[in-house]
Formats: structure tokens, sequence, C-alpha cells
């Protein structure tokens, strides 16, 4: 159909045509009369159809020019509800030999505008509503098209960021002893394969992420200043709940990007991970030096990347908040129906 139009046309026609026959056949005129009659309004029909669809929809209704168009569409079907009362005293004076000593130009007209202008609104109707279906279901699918390029782009730029960081790390640690550098290594081995192979997926179950994160804040914890002190927390966490991959790791690795070096007062890192009435509750903060700006406070990219990818993931179901102090950086993400 799609390959051929005008059959799919005809294809309509056809069934319309022995629709109207045989669903509004006059009971007191024989079958030759009725098909005569209905095809006669199938081409009055048919010429208006086409009509409004190659031109006054196109150029006048899609252009919002309203009055013009409602002008020209009744104009053209009373230009062919005057056509047709030539048409009909013609085929029933000389085709159906019928007397037209009474013949009603005033009610052959009024009948033919009804019943065309009837008709060839239906029709329309259905042919318009029928492409916004069709439209709406494109665009519905290029956004999932474009959501799923966005979130594939998004988690993309996860992996370098953190491959280069950990890479620097554990170069950090390799003059210190092959023990500490093994366990660094098998550590972000894990991590790595991780990311490569496991992370594929829209959802991953919780136990996995938590055992990628505190593999990160192992590594972390052996190159960061000993005077920060870090806590990870847990609890409450079932095995059946499952998670995006790779989604609070961002909030993590600003944290430890951003916390501060203060000699007069404790540096900490302090993570909380808790569920509770089918809400997954992730809170994260980090003292930083007062002098750090609010734009040099953050991660910029990371953070607007998390950001998208919770309203692409969990759109409506989640509630992501930031609390930049002069000394600490709190995130408070609640993930409903977790």
């Amino acid at each position: 159909m799609k390959k051929n139009p005008l059959l799919y046309h005809f294809l309509f026609w056809l069934m319309a045509y022995i629709f109207w026959v045989f669903v509004f056949r006059n009971s007191t005129l024989v079958l030759t009369h009725a098909i005569t009659i209905q095809f006669c309004y199938l081409v009055f029909i048919a010429a208006n159809f086409y009509f409004n669809t190659l031109y006054t929809i196109p150029q006048l209704l899609n252009k919002k020019q309203y009055v013009k168009f409602g002008a020209c569409f009744l104009l053209g079907i009373a230009v062919t509800a005057v056509l047709r009362v030539p048409v009909s005293w013609l085929v029933m004076t000389y085709l159906f030999r019928v007397n037209t000593g009474h013949f009603n130009i005033v009610t052959v007209f009024f009948d033919s505008f009804v019943n065309i202008l009837f008709w060839v609104a239906c029709i329309l109707a259905a042919k318009l509503v029928a492409e916004k279906i069709r439209s709406e279901m494109y665009i519905e699918k290029i956004e999932k098209e474009k959501a799923a390029n966005e979130l594939n782009f998004l988690r993309a730029q996860f992996n370098p960021h953190f491959l280069f960081n950990s890479i620097n790390s554990i170069y950090g640690h390799i003059d210190k002893g092959n023990k500490p550098a093994r366990e660094m290594l098998l550590k972000f081995s894990e991590m790595l394969r991780y990311q490569l192979y496991e992370c594929n997926v829209e959802q991953i179950e919780l136990d996995r992420e938590l055992n990628y994160i505190k593999n990160y804040i192992d590594l972390q914890k052996s190159r960061i200043d000993e005077r920060i002190r870090v806590s990870f927390c847990d609890g409450n966490i079932s095995g059946s709940l499952k998670i995006a991959p790779l989604l609070l790791i961002t909030f993590i690795e600003n944290a430890f990007k951003y916390v501060g070096y203060n000699d007069d007062r404790d540096n900490s890192i302090s993570i909380e991970l808790g569920h509770k009435d089918n809400r997954l509750i992730f809170h994260i903060v980090n003292t930083k030096d007062a002098f750090i700006s609010r734009e040099e406070g953050s991660s910029g990219l990371g953070i607007a990347n998390s950001q998208r990818r919770l309203e692409l993931l969990y759109p409506g179901r989640h509630e992501l908040k930031i609390d930049d102090r002069e000394n600490t950086y709190a995130v408070t993400l609640t993930l409903f129906d977790a």
C-alpha cells in the first residue's frame, strides 16, 4: 500500500462505494438505480476530498487561515451540489426514464449539499485523526531513540573519566610495594569489568552497584590525605532492589574531588544509602574549603549529566536536592517506587 498509494486510494473508494450501496440503499429503488445514484455521490465526494486534501488543508488550514479554509470548504461543497442537480436530472430522464415533471431543483440541491458535506467532513476528520495518531507515534519513536542515544552518550562519558582517575591512583602506589598495588589493581579490574560488561542494561541489582561503589571508595581512600575521614553506610538494603547503573558514582566522585584539606577542623566524606517506604534515599556530604566558589566547587558536567539521566530514567519518580554551603556540599537523592 505504501509503495502504491494509487491502489490504496482505489481500494478505499471502492469499499466506501460498496458500503454506501448496500447500507444506504433505498428500498424503493432497484439495485441498479442505487448503484448509479451512489456512484454520482462518490464522484462529488471524492472531488471535494482531494480538493481539501491537496489545497485547502495544506495551504489554508495548516497555515491557520481558518476563515479562508471554511469559505473554500463550503464553496467546494456548494459547487459540487450545484453540479449534481443537472446530473441527477439527466440520470432520471435518460437512464431511469422517470417523469421529471415534479423534479425539485431546490430539494435536490439541498439534499446533495447535506449528504456531500456530511461524508466529506467525516472522511476528512478520520484522515486528520489518523495522521495525528501516526504523527504522535512517530514523535514518540523519535523521542525514545533520542533518549536512548542521550543515555548511551551520557554513560560513555563516565567510563573514560573514571578510567584515567583510577589509573592515576594505581600509578601513584606502584612504588610502595607489590601488595597494595596488587590489591588496587584487583579492585580496579573488578570495576572495569563491571563498567564494560555489566552496565549495558537499564536496571541492575543494587548489591552489584554497591560492590562497585565500595571498590571505588577503597581506591580513593588509599590515595587521599589521611586527615580526611570517610564513612559509608548502606543499612536496610534488600538484595532484590534494582537501580540504573552508575547513577550514584558521579556524586561520590564529586565529593572526593572537592573535599577540603583544612587543619583547623575535621575533613570528612559521609555516604549513606537507605531504603524505606518504597523509597531509596542516597545522601552524601563532604566538607570543602570556604574559599572554593560555588562554580568551582561542583563538577559541572558530571552533575548536569546525572540530572539529565534522572530525568530520562526516573521521570516524576525522583527528587534531587543539592545543598551548597560555605564549608559543606551535600546531595540528597530520593528514588520513589524503588
